[in-house]
């Protein structure tokens, strides 16, 4: 889980909110049509509909402001240059429309030769939907960009069939991190499904706040967590399916399936509303057959904490790597709300609970590890070219 630089009218439930939504117009580079303009930070600013040529690389920041709409038709392919710089942002009231299809996904991968997770930044999408404590927060890598607010139904656009690869990049020195795919206070109006998001630095996907509903998402190799959950996010992920490879090795120290905090970082128990969430058939697949992280090849499958509360049903832990914690309720900034629910088939041959004991679960009358469950089909990946 990345930090964030955390905005003052967080704090304030009655501040009018202050909207910094778009790039500087000093020194543009004015197109004609008015779609779009390059700022003097050579950024891309998308204030109009844009339609992103196929094989068009990205060479430098995207941004779409309100009112703007970036298009990728599908069969199109972007390759995205190598850095932190490189990523795509879209601000509140934009919209992204990346209208893959099962035939013709929407790519966005690594331009380098030799592509490696946190070769460029990944999508990051502001919206206005509701985060925990209310307000706005500003966005990590710029706090002129706000997310959050009132409309829980806020449409951000639509991804479709899309694969993000090799994305998730650090800025190194001050220790901000991209995910593969990052949801801000992205309302239910907004479309996401079909997504495939291969070897990301940081997380694959991290939910901060919102109430936007995610389905069909596969994960391979994250660096750190497979699906992130913080800052009240209330909404439904459904048919999602994460994979360690044969031979992968996180640099994190706690990589996890799920990572789950109601508020952002356990520093705000009093807010409300805390994560409220469901997972509907999952699938963790631990492939690895070489040591990582202290002899454990994944911290916890399951981590629900600091206020957070889960349904996670029908979910299938299997593979040979070995785990610290199935599943784990407890942190020493706020354990998981006692009315968490989660239903767990393990069938993976290397993992432990908790070094043998109990599932740190006490109190947690609806927290089973029990048989019968299937987890995800595998079948709804068939569009990715993905063997799993």
């Amino acid at each position: 889980m990345k930090k964030l630089f955390i905005n003052a009218l967080a704090f304030c439930a009655v501040c009018a909110p202050v909207v910094l939504t778009s790039c500087s117009e000093e020194n543009e580079t004015q197109n004609p049509d008015e779609a779009y303009y390059v700022n003097e930070d050579n950024q891309l600013c998308i204030k109009g509909e844009y339609t992103w040529e196929d094989g068009k690389p990205l060479e430098q920041t995207v941004l779409v402001e309100n009112g703007g709409v970036l298009k990728f038709n599908a069969g199109t392919t972007v390759k995205c240059g190598k850095g932190f710089d490189k990523y795509i942002l879209i601000l509140q009231g934009g919209k992204i429309e990346a209208a893959g299809t099962e035939s013709k996904p929407v790519v966005f991968t690594s331009a380098e030769s030799s592509p490696a997770a946190g070769d460029w930044g990944g999508i990051i999408i502001n919206g206005r939907a509701p985060l925990s404590g209310g307000g706005t927060y500003a966005t990590e890598i710029n706090n002129d960009y706000l997310y959050g607010g009132t409309d829980a139904a806020d449409n951000s656009g639509r991804l479709t069939y899309v694969k993000i690869e090799y994305a998730g990049a650090s800025s190194g020195s001050d220790d901000i991190e991209h995910n593969g795919l990052t949801l801000n206070g992205v309302g239910s109006g907004t479309q996401i499904d079909h997504i495939y998001v291969l070897e990301s630095a940081d997380d694959a996907i991290e939910f901060f706040g919102g109430t936007v509903n995610v389905t069909n998402l596969l994960a391979v190799n994250p660096d750190d967590d497979m699906f992130d959950f913080t800052q009240g996010y209330n909404g439904h992920l459904k048919d999602c399916y994460g994979i360690w490879e044969d031979g992968y090795t996180s640099t994190e120290s706690d990589p996890r399936g799920i990572e789950a905090d109601g508020n952002l970082d356990g520093k705000n128990p009093e807010h409300t509303p805390q994560s409220d969430f469901k997972v509907t058939n999952m699938t963790i697949d631990l492939r690895l057959a070489n040591n990582s992280n202290d002899g454990y090849y994944m911290h916890d499958v399951v981590k629900v904490r600091r206020g957070a509360k889960a349904t996670v049903t029908n979910a299938l832990v299997k593979g040979r790597g070995a785990c610290k914690d199935i599943i784990d309720l407890k942190d020493d900034k706020g354990n998981a709300d006692t009315t968490t629910s989660v239903s767990l088939t393990n069938s993976n041959t290397g993992a432990r609970i908790n070094g043998g004991e109990d599932i740190n679960g006490e109190g947690y009358a609806s927290v089973r590890i029990e048989d019968g469950n299937t987890g995800c089909s595998s079948s709804v990946f068939g569009w990715t070219g993905y063997e799993i």
